[in-house]
């Protein structure tokens, strides 16, 4: 399906970086393979030839709804992210310019996470009324999953940038997981409203006051209330952001090698490790980060996802339903009503 007969069905294609990412095309292939057989259409940006080879993997693919749209240049892992400025037939540059164009509804990468972030926000601009946009990502907690921003773009912030991204999770909240009024933590070393920085007080001061004004403000919240679900968003900057999510995707790791280890012991061990197998297994899937797929970067006027660069095909398959469903719940126009006229203003120094 071409990208001209997606916008006339109504159902835009979603723009795939399928030479980004640490294994290039393969999982790429597949995951936009598993993805368009449930029903999302894929434009597959990368170099023809490879991208013609690898689908010729998959029997049937030649009757699914993808597209290959050539791109001779990728940037790797290990470039500058200020490359896009230069690079513009890159894979990633041609991804947000389609969305851009409107010929894809959003773009999907799993490669250079800053050169994504670069192309994007070069690309398609700020929302008006957002300062930085944030990368929001999810953590598996008690009752289900936390909501973080910022995971990583921005390490020096304002205290204005925490309201903006508790107004714009609120938001996500409420069109991709149905979450009517979902409520914000700020994060902080307690939960009095006097503990923590200069910043971090004064941002708690700015959320206090916009309370019931487009964002339930919880409090303070500290490090073990983002898995204890003590809330559904907490907010912090970017540094601290990204510290956070790496911890917890390597303890993770490192409490699953624990049981293991545990469950091969003896033969005792080994018995009980195959009644609670299921039971075990289940566990994983909750805290494998690809099942949310790729994480968005909020705040752009564009949809854009960025994912682990070691994705495999099932974290690009979700990734690439995550942001067809955020498409068709038409986030970014509910993003952009949400901080129009009339909306509470979200700095410090209005109001």
């Amino acid at each position: 399906m071409s990208a001209e007969a997606g916008a006339a069905a109504g159902s835009l294609p979603i723009a795939l970086d399928a030479a980004g990412g640490d294994h290039g095309a393969v999982p790429n292939v597949e995951g936009a393979v598993l993805a368009a057989r449930a029903g999302v259409s894929v434009l597959l940006v990368g170099e023809r030839v490879a991208l013609h080879a690898e689908l010729g993997k998959f029997p049937g693919s030649a009757a699914l709804p993808l597209e290959i749209v050539d791109a001779s240049d990728v940037i790797g892992m290990d470039e500058h992210a200020s490359d896009v400025r230069s690079r513009t037939g890159a894979s990633i540059n041609i991804c947000t310019r389609l969305v851009k164009e409107g010929r894809a509804a959003a773009a999907v990468s799993m490669g250079h996470s800053g050169a994504t972030m670069a192309s994007a926000l070069l690309t398609f601009g700020r929302i008006k009324g957002v300062e930085r946009p944030a990368i929001l990502t999810h953590l598996p907690a008690r009752g289900g999953m936390t909501t973080l921003l910022d995971a990583g773009a921005n390490a020096d912030v304002k205290a204005s940038y925490y309201a903006q991204w508790a107004r714009l999770a609120t938001v996500y909240l409420k069109v991709l997981e149905d979450q009517d009024n979902p409520t914000v933590g700020l994060l902080s070393i307690g939960e009095e409203d006097h503990k923590g920085s200069a910043l971090v007080i004064e941002a708690h001061a700015l959320l206090r006051g916009l309370h019931g004004q487009g964002i339930k403000f919880h409090g303070n919240v500290e490090g073990r209330d983002i898995f204890l679900g003590t809330t559904d968003i907490v907010v912090t900057d970017g540094f601290t952001g990204n510290v956070v999510l790496k911890l917890a995707e390597g303890e993770a790791k490192v409490m699953f090698g624990w049981i293991r280890d545990a469950l091969n012991s003896g033969l005792k061990s080994k018995l009980g490790g195959l009644l609670v197998r299921g039971s075990l297994r289940g566990l994983a899937d909750r805290m494998d980060p690809s099942t949310y797929g790729a994480s968005i970067l909020i705040g752009v006027k564009g949809l854009a996802f960025i994912g682990h660069g070691g994705a495999n095909a099932t974290a690009v398959k979700n990734a690439l339903l995550r942001a067809a469903r955020a498409h068709e719940g038409r986030l970014l126009p509910r993003l952009e009503v949400a901080f129009g006229e009339g909306a509470a203003p979200l700095t410090g120094t209005e109001g």
